[in-house]
């Protein structure tokens, strides 16, 4: 199916203004309406080399997939759409690769990312992530997280120890409990989402979300709405303004119209016998 005239995409990353070099790493396909990013972590270059890894290999990995797969079918095994489970396979794929080149090269050794992507089909988003790297929505002027972090700190305000906004406040953010890279294997967590016209999803590192408070950043959406490329330059503004120390990484989708799945005969029939 096409996309065209249906969603409208943005993306913008920048180094911040504590970091030499920039270990975030994004990338969008809007063929297929494919959105990745990654926040790299690692000595030297190695973060970098983590989340490009992530990027190239998901990018790649998720366009065959998607032009491979009936993507809005169901998975018998899991109830995700298919296009939810090529994107979980991407991820498991670009893990085993990360992990394996940390430790073949030595000066990629103890390298990860964190990870949060999306991919849109049939009035649907899916979203998969693995450690703080986040997805939010803006729908009827209200911002909503997709996304809980894999950190430390988040465990803590689940088992209520911290509330929301004294972990908002809090300077142990970064202590992620999930990550690419780090293990043979890797956790992915999925999630699908209704998607209507007027919808806004923000995919950041938390460059951005350590930088800026949810209420600023909503604001921020709600303002320049108009321009999806303002307001990338405005949340990149905004944390630099607040300190800007870590790399900063945005990206929008906001869609305009509907984008349903065209159902043939086939796909009817199979539908009335449950198959």
């Amino acid at each position: 199916m096409s996309f065209r005239g249906k969603i409208k995409f943005s993306e913008l990353s920048n180094t911040g203004m504590v970091r030499e070099h920039n270990e975030d790493s994004i990338g969008t396909n809007a063929e297929i309406a494919l959105m990745v990013l990654a926040d790299g972590m690692g000595g030297y270059n190695a973060g970098e080399v983590a989340s490009g890894i992530a990027v190239q290999t998901i990018s790649e990995l998720a366009a065959e997939g998607a032009n491979r797969e009936v993507r809005h079918e169901r998975d018998e095994a899991t109830g995700f759409m298919r296009q939810t489970i090529v994107l979980r396979d991407a991820i498991t794929r670009s893990n085993k690769i990360i992990y394996q080149t940390a430790h073949s090269q030595k000066h990629c050794e103890g390298m990860g990312t964190t990870l949060v992507a999306c991919i849109f089909c049939d009035n649907k988003i899916s979203v998969a992530h693995v450690g703080d790297s986040r997805a939010y929505r803006v729908r009827n002027n209200k911002l909503e997280r997709l996304t809980m972090d894999h950190s430390l700190l988040q465990e803590l305000v689940d088992r209520g120890f911290y509330s929301e906004e004294e972990a908002q406040r809090s300077t142990n953010r970064n202590y992620v409990t999930r990550a690419l890279g780090v293990e043979p294997t890797v956790n992915v967590e999925l999630n699908e989402y209704d998607c209507k016209p007027g919808d806004i999803y923000l995919l950041c590192s938390d460059g951005l979300s350590d930088m800026v408070e949810d209420d600023d950043i909503h604001l921020t959406i709600s303002t320049f709405s108009a321009s999806l490329d303002v307001v990338s330059q405005h949340l990149v503004q905004l944390a630099n303004d607040n300190g800007g120390r870590d790399n900063i990484s945005v990206m929008l989708a906001q869609v305009v119209d509907a984008f349903p799945v065209k159902h043939g005969l086939l796909s009817r029939i199979k539908g009335l016998f449950g198959k």
